[in-house]
């Protein structure tokens, strides 16, 4: 079991692994697989194995690791084959805000931006798609893995046979909550709007009477990542970047510049340079927002209102959370914060960060809603956001009869988990796979 998991986990670090490659460049590649069509290279299980003693110490001493890593791999490029051919299709917008976001924690990992982008030997755009594509990959595997798992059910035998091999793992029950949230980020202010505006409207008038777009890039354009490349965004495949933004590109013929185009992060001109039918090789100025003038105020008053109407019995607080929450993935299921992606399970406790311990344990009964509370992240935008407890369990003895319900939800993810190990290891017999010495 304790392999299985571990595999498990090592499968949703693949993918990140050319992020690191620079730390090996220095060391001849070669190829230790080969899956299909596909090939798998020595610098990637190189860097997985560097991310994954990072994240948990105490692998330092399995010797293993690169074997457990490179058969996770292969099981990653099997099922993403599968996902393609199954035509499954994943919220895009959702992956692109959260790769947004897990850029932004990376940032703040780092001094200054040139630091970060010499570590990982891209720019700031490509360190962006790399995490994008990461996060795509997980997502399309964890919706081919609910796909597979859709229908399946334990019988009350199946239940206590489960209980009676893992007595000692589940002898006592920590203490554990459900509860949703509404997270909100702050508007940006009218004044720095306007402000934004007229700047980049100036820099339209300059280049539609002539002036060269790679130039005005450079010398006014706030993305970091591509102004000293003239705002070339190099080719990007359709669906990777911000809906607004790609929108706009798409209608636009070759050498032309696009109006203004608004996203989250400022206000932008686009020049197409080429197009095919899934890619698109653009430019672009960004004047980007003054998040020092935020509009904490603004959102602060919204989410009062948001809880009053709650409270009042005007609307639920899941089909506000639907409507307002800036948080992608809970946002889809009424705000109900998940655990490993299984909606309606109690989350431990002391697994929370110690604010929002301190906000939970404020919430004294089911459907209590907190007042709306800043949340400042070690990494990341600072924001306010609303928390309802929908549901408290005490720490206490299991008792196979009171907690059947719970016993049930482990035995389920223990029998999905698997079948699909037990499916992937089919699927391993109809693709060619040849592995090499690591």
């Amino acid at each position: 079991m304790k392999k299985i998991l571990m595999k498990a986990a090592l499968l949703l670090l693949a993918g990140s692994s050319s992020l690191c490659t620079p730390l090996f460049a220095e060391v001849a590649d070669r190829v230790v697989a080969v899956v299909g069509n596909e090939v798998i290279f020595k610098s990637d299980i190189d860097s997985q194995e560097l991310m994954a003693r990072l994240q948990s110490p105490e692998l330092a001493k399995d010797k293993g690791l690169s074997r457990t890593i490179l058969e996770g791999l292969v099981d990653q490029k099997i099922l993403l084959s599968k996902a393609k051919i199954d035509s499954l299709k994943i919220d895009e917008n959702a992956v692109d805000a959260s790769a947004s976001d897990r850029l932004k924690q990376l940032r703040a990992r780092f001094a200054t931006k040139e630091e970060m982008e010499a570590r990982f030997g891209k720019n700031i755009a490509g360190i962006r798609e790399e995490i994008r594509k990461e996060l795509r990959n997980q997502e399309l595997i964890e919706t081919l893995r609910r796909k597979k798992s859709s229908g399946i059910t334990v019988t009350s035998s199946e239940v206590m046979a489960f209980y009676t091999a893992n007595r000692d793992r589940f002898s006592v029950i920590p203490e554990g909550v459900k509860f949703s949230q509404i997270m909100r980020y702050p508007g940006v202010s009218a004044e720095t709007k306007a402000q934004s505006l007229n700047q980049i409207q100036q820099i339209r008038k300059e280049i539609l009477a002539g002036a060269d777009f790679g130039e005005m890039a450079r010398k006014y354009s706030q993305d970091p990542g591509s102004a000293k490349l003239g705002g070339d965004l190099g080719y990007m495949q359709k669906g990777a970047l911000i809906p607004s933004f790609e929108n706009a590109a798409y209608a636009l013929k070759e050498g032309k510049v696009s109006d203004v185009v608004e996203t989250r992060y400022g206000y932008h001109l686009i020049q197409m340079l080429n197009k095919e039918p899934n890619s698109i090789h653009v430019r672009h100025i960004l004047i980007a927002f003054d998040h020092s003038k935020d509009d904490f105020a603004g959102v602060l008053d919204q989410l009062k209102t948001i809880r009053a109407e709650v409270l009042g019995g005007k609307a639920t607080f899941a089909d506000m959370a639907k409507k307002y929450s800036d948080d992608p993935i809970s946002a889809k299921v009424g705000g109900e914060v998940t655990s490993s992606g299984s909606t309606g399970s109690f989350i431990a406790f002391t697994s929370l960060r110690p604010q929002l311990q301190q906000i939970i344990s404020s919430l004294k009964k089911p459907g209590d809603i907190s007042e709306p509370i800043k949340i400042e992240q070690p990494q990341g935008e600072t924001f306010y956001a609303l928390f309802r407890l929908n549901d408290r369990l005490a720490a206490h003895k299991l008792d196979p009869e009171k907690d059947y319900a719970f016993l049930e939800e482990k035995a389920l993810d223990e029998k999905n988990r698997r079948l699909f190990t037990e499916w992937v290891k089919q699927l391993r017999k109809e693709v060619y796979v040849r592995l090499s010495d690591i």
